[in-house]
């Protein structure tokens, strides 16, 4: 049996391999379009929009210009594309403006100009851009019920897009008679495209009727402005039959499943067992949490961990619906409702964490948990059912020093979960 002296050292490890699975010059390298007779026009959005263009322009070796835009404190120099910061999960008037300077940016261009868009996951908060008599403010507010609504990614976005000038496939529209070339990197369970930064640039079959029943469903509370222009049923975003969009490409450059895969292949390189769970899972944190220590416990039933390590991966993207007033995000969440169903049990270890370096609204990717966590906590006097009732799983895990602090790592491709099962321990 391999020797894993410290389990969260390794499992750390195993998030860094994910990571490195999505390094964007190789992956960017292996999609680039054939250069153009005309210009070639760079946008993007996204939290790892500004490492796309640095990696783009690397590896382009002929004129372009280009603006994209990522999250405050994302960005990184570039040399021919500049690059812009807004507010992410909830839009500024930043992004309002960097919404208007990459409609400008794509805006005249002709039959032989390539407008390459480099889109990744967090381009929906910053690519704010009110459609008819919309105003940022309902823009907001729409965005904070989503937020809290507990709704899945897919969801929201088919909501996001029916509200905007620029999502669902509106930035591409406006680059014809340009050819459109996307290069995606997904952060949404099942690798779709179109709802990767509720796709600027990629169309879907989704309609006003479908944000309409997502909205009863998960009883938004919008403003009236915001229903009268959804119930209008004019000027829907363009549907992937629109002519406009026919000499297009679409090319998935990384996602889940390839980093995952890739830390399934550094575990057992090092000789341990690893299943895959899936790289698509969504649902309510706390549940998917619980969901995770059920299996474990089957495992564990079963004897199957009982004569040799086991790693257990999984990927996608859970929600959290907002009841409390706490700090944290859905890895944080995941895992704090993990650690309750397993108080107690030796020989587990996990980590929970977002690829792209901060869950939710503080400055950590994540957190470790094992068997003592809850003890541990109670030892300070705190308890984790009040922590994550109130929706306050950064405190709790702060409190025991272990949260998993990465800083921007420059990709994202969704959440990273690895639980350890060593019957030594």
């Amino acid at each position: 049996m391999p020797d894993i002296a410290d389990p969260r050292a390794f499992l750390e490890r195993l998030f860094y391999a994910a990571v490195a699975a999505a390094d964007l010059d190789k992956a960017l390298a292996a999609h680039l379009p054939e250069k153009p007779r005309g210009r070639t026009v760079v946008v993007g959005a996204g939290k790892g929009a500004a490492q796309m263009a640095r990696a783009f322009e690397r590896l382009w070796d002929a004129p372009l210009s280009g603006v994209v835009v990522t999250r405050y404190g994302y960005a990184v120099p570039c040399e021919r594309i500049e690059v812009l910061e807004a507010a992410h999960p909830v839009p500024d008037e930043s992004g309002l403006r960097a919404s208007d300077r990459l409609m400008a940016a794509v805006s005249g261009l002709n039959e032989d100009d390539l407008v390459v868009a480099l889109i990744c996951g967090g381009g929906s908060a910053l690519l704010p851009a009110p459609a008819g008599d919309l105003t940022l403010a309902d823009e907001i507010a729409v965005n904070r019920a989503l937020l809290a609504s507990g709704a899945p990614i897919g969801a929201m976005n088919a909501v996001r897009k029916q509200v905007s000038r620029i999502k669902g496939g509106r930035l591409a529209a406006l680059a014809h008679p340009a050819r459109v070339v996307s290069l995606v990197v997904s952060d949404i369970p099942g690798d779709n495209p179109a709802l990767v930064a509720s796709g600027p640039t990629i169309p879907d079959q989704t309609t006003r009727a479908n944000a309409l029943a997502i909205i009863e469903h998960y009883g938004l509370d919008l403003p009236d402005a915001v229903m009268r222009h959804l119930e209008d049923g004019t000027d829907e975003p363009p549907l992937p039959s629109d002519p406009r969009f026919a000499g297009n490409e679409i090319k998935l450059v990384a996602s889940a499943a390839i980093a995952l895969d890739a830390a399934a292949d550094v575990a057992r390189k090092a000789g341990v067992e690893t299943i895959v769970l899936s790289d698509a899972i969504e649902g309510e944190a706390s549940e998917v949490g619980r969901q995770h220590a059920a299996i474990v416990a089957k495992i564990l039933q079963r004897g199957l961990a009982s004569q040799e390590r086991l790693l257990l991966l999984s990927g996608g993207e859970t929600t959290v619906t907002i009841k409390g007033k706490g700090k944290g995000g859905r890895n944080s969440e995941f895992l704090l409702s993990f650690a309750c169903a397993i108080s107690g049990q030796k020989g587990i270890s996990a980590l929970a964490a977002d690829t792209d370096g901060i869950d939710g609204s503080e400055d950590n990717a994540g957190a470790f948990a094992d068997g003592t966590t809850v003890s541990r906590l109670a030892a300070r006097e705190k308890d984790a059912a009040e922590f994550l009732e109130r929706n306050d799983s950064w405190s709790a895990f702060a409190a025991i020093d272990d949260l998993f602090v990465t800083g921007p790592t420059g990709t994202n491709v969704n959440d990273f979960r690895a639980i350890l099962l060593d019957p030594l321990d």
